[in-house]
């Protein structure tokens, strides 16, 4: 009989249960291995026969059951879902070798099914080239707090996945086969005794290491290898010989170091830091490449002759070795790596690995390092070894290319209060203007363009300034220092949060002036570039206005031209937009504000680069990236654009050299596409615009009038979420509120989604949706038209969506990514955490508007999109059934212990198992959704 596709899965994941079963009775005992498996099956037993959550049989089971043993049973279904992640994802990877290995055809988010769409659409051979050379993406990774892994945790779950690869890869005898199971047993036993929990709050400095780890993993083979397949494109479709060039199609970012916007750790002693470290790691890399490559070129000159060029490389070096006297590519190479490693002592104060041969001139810059490449990859083809050129030196040269010195561009950040209490102070002490910060925004513009027609600085030295303004100051400077040290690139961007108006651009620039990145006058210099970012619904309904004034101001406009290349970059926040006015307004407001943006852009005579603030839910912009780049209005990807990757989205893009590949690739190709597709696009049927902006004013009213309308919603939603507990987790360096107040406005996106995930009700990513539908489609004023009138109006709606749903890739994301979460969802699970609440009768009457709306919206995805929830995503419907039943018994004792601990009198001293406890349980939930935050 012929294998199912899912019965590989399904073999991996009852032999990684097995063998965890294994463990806890060989280490916890076989009544606790019992318990564990009485439960497991009666989740599975009450989930397959779709009866929802076990709640009854758990709570007779659990009953009476000591918190020593609870955390055992809390560890097992922990491991239980990771295990179950984890094979998931290897059988993701065997799927796509499979269709490689029969042949299918190109999928979705690789470059051949991205060229052959481009051909598909008219584009000859010219235009493919054009296109290609001319994309840049930078996924920009950030230190939000949603990753609850541990990086032992995390590098354990990577060698389990190798191993699970292997034995794909091999074929075993029955000892061999042992053996490899032992070694996954291994692997499963240094799970069960890790701890999940970290002992202390991770700082900064932790999260930088966190982020720069990935590039050993994944992104140091797989960026030069997908830039060289885009060449290898471009290449085939060029008519030039040889092919022209690219410029890097990836370029990496990152926040993790330079983002202080509510972070007051992030200091210019930690932003020096920052860009020491990454540089350390890129130079480190270089390094080590060029000792392998002089290890691996031994090529002798008495059976080759290599090229002048290289043999002046060699005389350069001043290796005078008698071993390497007929050996001219290692005499090259040690050179090369002398002046590298000079680089680095004049950059970092210290040489990375191993030191120089010799005492040799740094490079000055990193073109100087790959024409010496270039040099002995020519000089290997020129006497036949062209094949070890591409082996083995392309991939360096390409590395040196991707990462420069720097390894990637780190981006500066802040608040735009911070801003103006800066600069009114600098204003007030250089005796310029008293009281700024009460002007109106005109008035501040004519303040800040008179200042800002001089190049003289407002600081002096006699002055002592603030705590806060030293700070800020020191965080140009530092900046500053650090594009001397390692090059423009490696501070390329400094983001302005809460941005609302001209002034807010402005007076950055202010404070650039201070540091010297940016100079005014008539050859101007701005070294960064300056980046707006339109966070809440009003923000961005304002954006074009803002920008449309920006871009007016003259000098501004010059300061692009001179130094930024025509390019003005908008960073766009999908987070607080969601929590301010719900999912369908936030996302029609993203939308609606990039279109006009284009618009005001192109006006101008501006190139517009958008940078989408994306979380890894569907209530922080989470959602497949291909789509989603996909589904832009036409024009908003010109070629270039760039994209947060968050928490626990890293590492599931990052961790393993498939995915990454995979997620690098994807989102490569889906800027080709949408950039070649923006230039001939038709607009949207007005008709969908229009009901889409009915349809976010609905929802918008519905989301605000639960949330932050109705009394004791706040209340409610303290109870019933882990809220407070959250903030234990030692997950990040960031506080979860801006302030200390119980505000739904001043807390975070984060942990403001992750409570919601915890609890299953998820409702940053739905809520609102399902009354807008209903009420749209069936119209407000029944009174003024008679049945008949609203039966046809109710029809001609419903296949206006439908027509919406199949025609308009933005509305089709938004459907999709509805759906997932509202499968994601699971109100049986709700009801148990709303027991939480002191006022019951609140609660339930909060609760039902919450179960209404579910099912309004569950409804209305079916309605429009013929299928049931996830009916048009197999794989992700597959994984939510194997992975709910090890969250069931998570879902319940975490209820039970929040209800222990809240019950505690108010000054007795928490149990620390209880605490621990939770604790434990929010690691396992948030590991088993995977994006939670």
């Amino acid at each position: 009989m012929t294998d199912r596709p899912d019965d590989a899965l399904d073999r991996d994941i009852r032999l990684l249960g097995r063998l965890l079963g294994d463990v806890i009775a060989e280490q916890a005992g076989t009544e606790v291995f019992a318990l564990v498996e009485q439960i497991r099956r009666s989740c599975v037993t009450q989930r397959r026969a779709g009866a929802g959550p076990a709640d009854a049989d758990i709570e007779e089971i659990l009953a009476g059951v000591e918190p020593e043993r609870a955390a055992h049973v809390i560890h097992a279904f922990s491991w239980f879902s990771l295990l179950a992640n984890i094979a998931e994802d290897v059988h993701h990877a065997r799927r796509r070798r499979h269709h490689r290995s029969i042949g299918s055809p190109p999928q979705p988010g690789s470059l051949d099914h991205t060229v052959a769409t481009l051909a598909a659409a008219g584009l000859d051979d010219a235009g493919i080239v054009r296109t290609l050379a001319g994309v840049e993406v930078s996924p920009v990774l950030t230190a939000h707090p949603t990753e609850v892994r541990r990086k032992t945790i995390l590098d354990t779950q990577r060698r389990i996945a190798e191993l699970l690869r292997t034995r794909d890869r091999s074929i075993m005898d029955r000892s061999e086969e042992q053996a490899w199971e032992n070694d996954v047993r291994l692997q499963v036993l240094t799970l069960w005794q890790t701890a999940l929990l970290r002992l202390s709050k991770l700082r900064v400095r932790d999260e930088i290491a966190e982020a720069l780890r990935y590039y050993e993993l994944t992104l140091f083979d797989e960026l030069p290898a997908l830039q060289h397949a885009v060449q290898e494109q471009v290449r085939i479709h060029s008519r030039e010989a040889p092919a022209p060039a690219i410029e890097p199609v990836v370029r990496m970012g990152s926040w993790i170091g330079g983002d202080r916007d509510g972070n007051p750790f992030v200091t210019a002693d930690v932003l020096r830091m920052a860009v020491d470290q990454q540089a350390t790691k890129a130079l480190t890399h270089h390094l080590q490449a060029l000792v392998r490559l002089s290890l691996d070129l031994s090529m002798s000159s008495r059976l080759v002759s290599a090229t002048p060029g290289l043999l002046e490389l060699a005389l350069a070096s001043g290796d005078d070795s008698p071993f390497r006297a007929d050996e001219p590519y290692r005499q090259a190479l040690r050179g090369m790596h002398s002046r590298l490693a000079a680089t680095a002592l004049a950059t970092l104060g210290t040489v990375p690995g191993p030191p120089p041969s010799r005492l040799l001139p740094p490079y000055a810059h990193r073109s100087e390092l790959v024409r010496d490449l270039e040099i002995v990859a020519d000089s290997l083809r020129s006497h036949g070894a062209g094949a070890l050129a591409d082996a083995r030196v392309v991939p360096v040269r390409i590395g040196v290319e991707v990462f420069g010195f720097h390894l990637c561009t780190l981006d500066l950040r802040q608040n735009s209060d911070v801003h103006v209490e800066v600069v009114d102070e600098l204003l007030r002490c250089a005796g310029v203007v008293d009281g700024y910060a009460a002007l109106s925004n005109d008035e501040q513009v004519v303040v800040l363009r008179k200042e800002l027609g001089t190049p003289r600085p407002l600081v002096s030295r006699g002055v002592v300034y603030s705590e806060l303004a030293q700070r800020e100051l020191a965080i140009v400077d530092t900046a500053a220092a650090a594009i001397d040290r390692f090059g423009s690139l490696i501070i390329g961007h400094y983001v302005i949060s809460k941005c609302q108006s001209v002034s807010d651009v402005l007076e950055v620039a202010i404070l650039l002036r201070e540091a010297g990145l940016f100079r005014p006058g008539r050859s101007p210099r701005l070294a960064v570039d300056i980046v707006p970012l339109f966070e809440t619904i009003d923000d961005l309904s304002a954006a074009a206005a803002t920008m449309t004034e920006l871009l007016d101001i003259a000098e501004y406009r010059e300061w692009l031209r001179a130094e930024r290349g025509d390019l003005q970059e908008v960073m766009l926040g999908y987070s607080d937009s969601n929590k301010d006015g719900g999912y369908l307004a936030a996302n029609w407001a993203i939308y609606r504000a990039q279109a006009e943006l284009v618009d005001v852009c192109r006006r101008a005579g501006v190139r517009l680069r958008f940078f989408h603030g994306r979380g890894g839910t569907v209530g922080r912009g989470g959602g497949p990236t291909y789509d989603a780049v996909l589904a832009q209005p036409p024009g908003a990807v010109d070629g270039t654009l760039r994209v947060t990757e968050q928490g626990e989205v890293i590492a599931a893009r990052y961790a393993d050299h498939h995915q990454a590949r995979r997620s690098l690739e994807a989102l490569v190709s889906a800027t080709v596409i949408a950039t070649a597709a923006g230039t001939v696009a038709d607009e949207p049927d007005p008709s969908f615009g229009a009901a889409m902006g009915a349809l976010a004013d609905l929802s918008h009213a519905s989301y605000r009038s639960l949330v932050y309308e109705t009394p004791g919603f706040v209340s409610f939603f303290r109870a019933i979420t882990p809220i407070r507990e959250i903030s234990t987790l030692n997950i990040g360096s960031r506080p979860a509120s801006r302030t200390s107040s119980d505000r739904i406005e001043d807390l975070r996106a984060i942990p403001w989604v992750f409570s919601w995930s915890q609890c299953r009700i998820l409702l940053p990513g739905w809520f609102g949706a399902g009354t807008a539908f209903e009420q749209w489609a069936t119209g407000h004023q029944h009174d003024q038209h008679d049945q008949h009138d609203q039966h046809d109006q109710y029809d001609q709606r419903v296949e206006l969506l439908r027509r919406m749903h199949r025609e308009w890739p933005f509305f089709r994301t938004v459907l999709s990514n509805l759906g997932m979460v509202l499968a994601k969802s699971d109100l049986d699970i709700a009801r148990q955490y709303v027991t939480l609440a002191p006022d019951q009768p609140v609660a339930q009457d909060l609760f039902g508007r919450i179960e209404h709306e579910h099912a309004l919206a569950t409804q209305w995805v079916h309605t429009i999109t013929g299928v049931e929830l996830l009916g048009d995503n197999p794989p992700l419907a597959r994984s939510i059934r194997n992975r709910f039943p090890y969250l069931d018994p998570l879902h319940h004792l975490q209820v039970d212990l929040l209800r222990r601990l809240r019950s505690a009198d108010p000054g007795e001293t928490p149990d620390e198992m209880v605490v621990r406890g939770i604790q434990l349980t929010l690691n396992g939930v948030a590991a088993g959704l995977r994006n939670s935050g």
